[in-house]
C-alpha cells in the first residue's frame, strides 16, 4: 500500500509540475500544449528549460489564466512534499 501512494504522489506531482510549465508556455511560440507534452514526456524541469529557450509571443498576443497557475504551483508543491515524506518514511522503515 505504502508503494502504491508514492507512486500516486509521485505522478500527481509530476503531472501537476507538467501543468504548471505547460501554463509557462502559453505566452511562448511552444505553446500549452507542446509544453505540457514535453514536460510530461522528459520531466517538468526539460520542459522547462525548453519553454524558456523559446521566443515569447507578441505582447498584442499572451493569453491570460488568472489565479490557476498559483493554484496549481501550490497544489505541485503539496504533492511533491507528500512525495518526499512517503519516500522518506519508506526508508525509514527499512
Amino acid at each position: 500500500m505504502t508503494v502504491f501512494l508514492i507512486v500516486l504522489f509521485g505522478v500527481l506531482s509530476g503531472s501537476l509540475l507538467s501543468v504548471l510549465v505547460g501554463l509557462v508556455g502559453r505566452n511562448r511560440k511552444i505553446g500549452f500544449g507542446w509544453t505540457f507534452l514535453i514536460s510530461l514526456v522528459f520531466t517538468p524541469v526539460v520542459g522547462l528549460i525548453i519553454a524558456l529557450i523559446s521566443d515569447p509571443l507578441d505582447a498584442g498576443e499572451q493569453k491570460r489564466v488568472g489565479c490557476v497557475g498559483a493554484v496549481l504551483a501550490v497544489l505541485g508543491l503539496l504533492f511533491l512534499l507528500l512525495f518526499v515524506l512517503a519516500l522518506a518514511g519508506v526508508f525509514m522503515s527499512v
